[in-house]
């Protein structure tokens, strides 16, 4: 007669746990959410205000001439000295749109440039076009001027009597790659495209002419950047 060890016949009622490998295995990560495209600007959001009535915050002083903020939101550079003098903003700008109200208190010659830099230190300009502002007749308010080749377009001679001296005056102005458009009151005075370009990028800048009678008021500075980096 055979005969079972007591650790043998122990062994029969052991029950081994069974674990399987999906259960040890950590659970799988939850996928990430797609994210959201984001939701395209209306018209009226692709426009900034980069004057904002109370002071020159986002803009830089060239020169020595004066630049104000009175009450009303207005911009008012006057010419203490001589020399040139401007207040440039401290983004820079490829291609945008920009809109704004000038008036011409005094005799003096203004403009706003584009894609400018300067001479550190001085109000010399090195690079930059820049749309004329005068208010005398005959003067080509909107025709451009600079990049050291003086006079490059200006208005035909039915459109130079647009600008309104001594009041106040819509400018809009348009520049993509090498096309610059200039609209006053309105009117468009300059569509070109230019066929030898010479600046691409820099600062926005208001001018005081040399000679000492600058007197110009500004408000209402918008922008719209179409600028692609």
């Amino acid at each position: 007669m055979r005969l079972f060890h007591p650790l043998s016949l122990a062994l029969l009622f052991v029950t081994v746990p069974v674990v399987s490998a999906l259960a040890q295995a950590p659970p799988a990560p939850a996928a990430a959410p797609t994210p959201r495209a984001p939701r395209p600007k209306l018209p009226g959001e692709q426009w900034e205000q980069i004057f904002n009535g109370k002071d020159l915050t986002g803009w830089q002083k060239i020169g020595q001439e004066q630049w104000n903020v009175e009450p009303g939101g207005i911009l008012h550079g006057v010419a203490v000295t001589k020399a040139y003098g401007y207040l440039k903003t401290e983004k820079n700008y490829k291609d945008f749109q920009l809109s704004m109200h000038f008036k011409c208190d005094g005799d003096g010659n203004s403009g706003v440039f584009f894609h400018s830099e300067f001479k550190p230190g001085t109000p010399d300009i090195t690079q930059g076009l820049q749309f004329e502002i005068d208010c005398q007749a005959m003067k080509h308010t909107g025709g451009l001027y600079g990049d050291g080749r003086n006079w490059i377009v200006w208005p035909k001679p039915e459109d130079e009597m647009v600008v309104r001296r001594g009041e106040w005056n819509e400018y809009v102005l348009t520049v993509v790659g090498n096309h610059y458009v200039s609209r006053l009151n309105g009117v468009v005075l300059v569509d070109f495209v230019d066929p030898q370009p010479r600046s691409f990028d820099g600062g926005i800048a208001l001018q005081l002419h040399s000679g000492g009678t600058g007197d110009m008021k500004f408000r209402e500075i918008w922008i719209r950047d179409l600028t692609q980096r």
